[in-house]
């Protein structure tokens, strides 16, 4: 290890102690927290259950950055190399119409854990563990823009047979991996204008959800997760899992909810909301994203909300209730460097919220030190936090700083450049 990477580790938890903070403890519990990579940032939402297929569902892609992935194998590959370059174990999330299909069109209401095999395979190789989403978008039978919540009952049959079937593949790949599958359903089903009948749809949608939750599975294997969103690009209006109608579904019906930091209106914050649920919930989901005005899905970087997401996780006591993954897809940027990126900022955020000298805090809480609260936060954002994740990385094997940044520019040199 660099002689000047210790030294000034030794100098950071000297400090540290010095306000009451264990950093070994703290840094043992990050490396204990998976977070959960998406995908769908390599072939920005693309898929291959069809190769011509058009993103459809409120979501958009933008951006032409040369490189991204087009078969499993690079996709794969291009995993890999954002997992060298990311300290700790992680987890990587898959939407259904990512199966391995052998060049064979099958429907969404066919698939099967047969065509995640291979997936489950790659993940035991490399030491991953996956998370899983049920697809209602880009498929002709959400054309209109209404999946589960449609007023044709062959058709909501359709999608409430999907998802039954991707719970299934969820269980599975939880069975085979020895670590829960986070499953994942949501739906794009809304309306860009004025929508008479939003009790209608909101019913449908409801009934849906119980025939799918029919199909019991094992808690240890899989978890189902709701989600919901303000709007979506077609959905302007009105959408019909909104965050008040998964809520209330969710606290019903002892189902995980979904928050997804870019779901909400540009001045609405998530992490006010992760304490209200964990009253009414015993685990909770939450997709990291960065929004940038109507747009949700920007690379995660670490902001005071980010920060303040962790914050909360670690002050509730409650670093195994949340599970947390990552949600964007911008294709303006080596797509490799995004995963980095991002991945690296969340654990910052959460590192920094673990290395908070709670006990203090709370004391100063308890007895109505508001000033002493107060300056006491002030002083703890400019520990020297970076020079505990500097030494992390090290510890763990990875480049340290922005010395990624080369790596990426030889692999696109060596790799993606050449796709």
């Amino acid at each position: 290890m660099n002689e000047q990477i210790k030294q000034s580790y030794d100098l950071a938890v000297a400090q540290y102690a010095s306000i009451g903070v264990d950093v070994n403890e703290a840094v043992a519990l990050l490396d204990k927290l998976p977070i959960s990579l998406h995908c769908w940032q390599a072939d920005d939402v693309t898929g291959f259950e069809n190769p011509d297929g058009v993103l459809t569902g409120g979501i958009q892609a933008t951006g032409n950055y040369p490189g991204k992935a087009t078969t499993i194998d690079q996709l794969r590959a291009d995993i890999d190399k954002a997992m060298e370059l990311i300290p700790g174990n992680h987890r990587v999330n898959i939407h259904a119409f990512y199966g391995d299909f052998g060049g064979q069109f099958v429907d969404r209401n066919q698939i099967e854990p047969k065509h995640f095999q291979s997936w489950i395979d790659w993940a035991k190789e490399k030491n991953y563990k996956l998370d899983f989403n049920c697809t209602c978008f880009s498929h002709d039978k959400s054309a209109d823009g209404f999946t589960l919540s449609h007023r044709d009952p062959a058709i909501r049959a359709f999608w409430v047979e999907h998802v039954i079937r991707c719970r299934k593949i969820a269980e599975e790949m939880g069975r085979q991996l020895g670590s829960k599958c986070m499953h994942n359903i949501w739906i794009p089903d809304g309306s860009k204008d004025i929508t008479v009948d939003r009790l209608l749809y909101r019913k449908n949608l409801a009934e849906s959800l119980d025939k799918i939750f029919e199909y019991k599975t094992n808690d240890e294997y899989m978890k189902d997760c709701i989600e919901s969103k303000l709007f979506g690009i077609g959905a302007e209006s009105f959408t019909v899992g909104s965050h008040e109608f998964y809520m209330g579904y969710g606290v019903k019906n002892n189902i995980v909810v979904t928050l997804d930091s870019g779901h909400f209106h540009p001045t609405e914050i998530i992490s006010d909301k992760i304490s209200s649920l964990l009253l009414f919930l015993p685990e909770i989901m939450l997709h990291v994203t960065r929004g940038v005005r109507w747009d949700s899905d920007h690379v995660v970087v670490l902001t005071e909300e980010l920060l303040a997401i962790a914050q909360e996780i670690v002050r509730a006591d409650a670093v195994e209730k949340v599970h947390v993954g990552l949600d964007y897809f911008d294709a303006s940027i080596n797509r490799i460097g995004a995963y980095v990126v991002g991945v690296r900022a969340t654990q910052k955020a959460l590192l920094q919220a673990l290395l908070e000298p709670i006990t203090k805090l709370r004391e100063f809480e308890v007895k109505g030190q508001n000033f002493e609260r107060l300056a006491l936060l002030e002083e703890a954002k400019s520990m020297p936090w970076g020079a505990i994740y500097n030494h992390y990385c090290a510890m763990k094997g990875v480049t340290v700083g922005e010395a990624y940044i080369a790596d990426i520019q030889q692999y696109e040199k060596d790799v993606t450049s050449k796709r």
